[in-house]
């Protein structure tokens, strides 16, 4: 079988390749010119050479194939530069079903992320904006929401959030803030999220092409074990053989120097992340036994590569 796959240049899109290939399937994926370094096996894929943006370009990568796996995702947009939410969530997206409609390629799985809703930051509306238009596409789909991915990039300048924290907050010399709601540090750093490995988000994608049971259905991916902010923290910096002092730190405040600061590239977060990481990311059950995958735990052990 054949697959579509946008978004395989990308940190969570390699994995899913060396799943795909693992499985006997071949990945067709849609690579901008110039990029083809920062491919998976570029000798085991199907090349198209083109943009998301390119109606032809999207064409020429769905056809042929028995389904589509969409991927691309942004973390942080710069609509100054014409990197949006929109254009990529959804725009994108709704190209991707359009033309697997017209091809009569009858199976799409959607990557989302846990949170998502209507009236949430532009990252959470425009992936639920994505998830809807699959949803009323006719298409059988599949859309799994995983909470925080974390794992080794497999390719050079990957977004990945543990090696992210790490460099934007744990190397450097002054103290993790542990963030909190109000003026008083109650519960500082207590929300909590579900981090999950990105070959375990790899292969759920992969396992679920041929179960004709999710079919129609959204999953949230989470580990089974939550984890809070000041225990990831912790984890991180075992991992990285670093001893980290912790301070409560009044969420409102952070907020407020992004909401001027994030347009900037140089400036590590913006108000909307902030807004997400506050509310937490957990999921109320796990479904590694559902698709037979083996949990990889996140602890120090599993965040080795950190040590680099």
């Amino acid at each position: 079988m054949k697959i579509a796959l946008f978004g395989s240049t990308g940190f969570v899109g390699s994995y899913i390749t060396q799943s795909l290939i693992e499985n006997n399937y071949k990945p067709k994926v849609l690579v901008r010119k110039g990029s083809e370094d920062k491919l998976y096996n570029f000798d085991h894929c199907d090349v198209v050479f083109g943009d998301i943006d390119e109606i032809e370009s999207v064409k020429k990568a769905i056809v042929s194939c028995d389904a589509v796996i969409y991927n691309i995702g942004l973390i942080r947009e710069f609509p100054d530069d014409g990197i949006t939410f929109k254009n990529l969530h959804f725009e994108g997206l709704k190209k991707c079903v359009d033309v697997a409609k017209h091809l009569n390629v009858k199976r799409f799985i959607l990557m989302s992320a846990n949170g998502v809703k209507e009236d949430g930051t532009a990252y959470q509306s425009t992936k639920y904006q994505a998830e809807q238009y699959l949803k009323q596409s006719g298409i059988d789909y599949t859309i799994f929401r995983p909470s925080l991915i974390f794992g080794h990039p497999m390719m050079n300048r990957q977004i990945e959030f543990c090696t992210q924290l790490k460099s934007d907050m744990i190397d450097l010399p002054i103290p993790a803030p542990l963030f909190h709601k109000g003026v008083l540090p109650f519960n500082a750093g207590m929300f909590e999220m579900s981090p999950i490995h990105v070959k375990n988000v790899a292969d759920i994608f992969v396992n679920s092409i041929k179960m004709d049971k999710t079919i129609g259905k959204s999953y949230c991916l989470g580990g089974s074990k939550p984890k809070n902010w000041k225990k990831i923290i912790l984890d991180i910096s075992k991992a990285s053989n670093k001893k980290k002092w912790m301070i409560p730190a009044p969420v409102f405040a952070v907020k407020s120097l992004a909401s001027v600061l994030e347009r900037f590239s140089w400036f590590p977060v913006t108000s909307g992340q902030i807004k997400m990481l506050m509310e937490g990311n957990t999921t109320d059950r796990s479904y590694f036994d559902e698709f037979s995958v083996k949990e990889i735990d996140f602890n120090a052990d599993n965040l080795s590569y950190l040590k680099k």
